[in-house]
């Protein structure tokens, strides 16, 4: 059964399916020995495929982890700015893995790691409705009514921000503990909406993402998810 190249690279764990695609549009892949320059072309499995002359990993059973990402890394493989990245301090033992969504530089908890790209995509899509779940720590004149409202999706600098959970769970003076639940997930959503209530986050934990919980990991510490609960929580969307 044949399949996009860029699927089949995203599979092995080279990349993402998007990053697969930027790789075959700078011609670094070759099949059978031609370079290919679209990433529409179809593959079976059986070829010769190289990347930078280098054969790819071999795809492998899906498996999916969650770590806990620590404040002060950057969920890259590599950062322009030579910040220290998740994947330069992952415990030791891990294949190739790629993550699934991102946390931001000061912001911690739950990542969900897997050794197959194209899961990764899957698993970013809005479509999923996947909600993620936070507890979030601010500074600032709490108004609860309009931190209620905000379950009917806010505009900041004309972006839509849709419908967005947040609970009080403790005040004290200026500063509060809440919890966010939100299931787009756009860039720094949190902070951005929380500013625009006049709220400062100064601690952003991530406990959730969709099915699958932080639980009681510390960070830096990772664990698998057995390949049963695996199986029963994203069926379809493993194959």
């Amino acid at each position: 059964m044949s399949e996009r190249l860029a699927k089949f690279m995203a599979r092995s764990g080279v990349c993402s399916r998007r990053g697969a695609e930027e790789l075959i549009n700078q011609k670094r892949v070759t099949v059978n020995g031609e370079i290919v320059s679209s990433p529409a072309f179809n593959v079976d499995g059986s070829e010769k495929i190289l990347l930078d002359g280098e054969p790819l990993p071999q795809v492998e059973d899906t498996r999916l982890w969650v770590y806990y990402k620590p404040v002060g890394l950057v969920t890259t493989h590599k950062d322009e700015k030579d910040r220290p990245t998740v994947f330069q301090h992952l415990p030791e033992g891990l294949p190739r893995v790629i993550s699934i969504g991102r946390l931001d530089l000061n912001s911690e908890g739950l990542l969900l790691l897997t050794n197959n790209g194209e899961l990764s995509r899957k698993l970013e899509l809005p479509s999923n409705g996947w909600a993620r779940r936070y507890k979030v720590r601010v500074h600032g004149i709490l108004d609860e009514k309009k931190l209620a409202d905000l379950k009917n999706g806010i505009v900041i600098d004309g972006i839509q921000y849709g419908s967005i959970k947040a609970e009080v769970v403790t005040i004290k003076g200026t500063n509060a503990w809440l919890m966010v639940t939100l299931s787009e997930g756009k860039n720094r959503e949190i902070r951005k909406v929380m500013k625009a209530l006049g709220l400062e986050v100064n601690r952003l934990i991530r406990l959730s993402y969709g099915p699958f919980q932080l639980g009681n990991l510390r960070p830096g510490e990772v664990k698998e998810i057995p390949q049963k609960v695996l199986k029963e929580q994203l069926g379809a969307k493993l194959s």
